[in-house]
Formats: C-alpha cells, sequence, structure tokens
C-alpha cells in the first residue's frame, strides 16, 4: 500500500515562482527514480524532470534553467523548484516514484493525484 501526496500547486503571475513536494507514504522497501510529469487537455503527459536515488537528474529542454528537482531521501519526498513561470508551463503536474517492495525484485511505478499549476497575469 503506497501513497504519493503532492502539494505546492497554485496561481501564479509569469515569472513567479512555486515549489511543489511530493512525499511517499506506506509499505515498501526501496524508492529508486522519483520524477515530476505535466499534463495539458488534449495533450499527452510529458517529463519535466527525474531524479535518481543516487542523485542523477534529467530535464526537458523547456525547463532546463528555470526549474530545479531534488529530493530528501530521509523524508521520503521529492520537490521540484519552479523560477521563471511562462503561461505555456501551465498543466496538471503529477508526481512518479518507482518503488521496490522487496529487495531483489523489480520496481512498481505509483502516481500522485495530480496539482494544478496556473500561470496567468
Amino acid at each position: 500500500q503506497v501513497q504519493l501526496v503532492e502539494s505546492g500547486g497554485g496561481l501564479v503571475q509569469p515569472g513567479g515562482s512555486l515549489r511543489l513536494s511530493c512525499a511517499a507514504s506506506g509499505s515498501f522497501f526501496s524508492i529508486d527514480d522519483m520524477g515530476w510529469y505535466r499534463q495539458v487537455p488534449g495533450k499527452q503527459r510529458e517529463l519535466v524532470a527525474t531524479i535518481s536515488s543516487g542523485g542523477r537528474i534529467i530535464y526537458a529542454d523547456s525547463v532546463k534553467g528555470r526549474f530545479t528537482i531534488s529530493r530528501d531521501n530521509a523524508k521520503n519526498t521529492v520537490f521540484l523548484q519552479m523560477n521563471s513561470l511562462k503561461p505555456e508551463d501551465t498543466a496538471v503536474y503529477y508526481c512518479n516514484s518507482e518503488i521496490r517492495h522487496a529487495m531483489g525484485y523489480r520496481p512498481s511505478d505509483y502516481w500522485g493525484q495530480g496539482t494544478q499549476v496556473t500561470v496567468s497575469s
């Protein structure tokens, strides 16, 4: 039983900042990769950023230099600091985690409930 609970979304003006958080809870052995994806109605969900348990990071080209992903392994939490926000960043943002339930077994994907980010003047 695993849950990913997201927080931090909201309405912000262009050029503003938001910080998203996602905390994993429940019963599991370990967490491998964690990341953020976003989706606009009528479009496919797209990767924003991922971070491995060892700190290896991947960013989408559209957010490089503006967004920063980080994680706190002790708290099973991943963060997304979003600066210099643009209207095209408006989307529902979803947290994703690869969670391992036992040593020696491959991990399974879990998703958060989604949080709305709206960038508008």
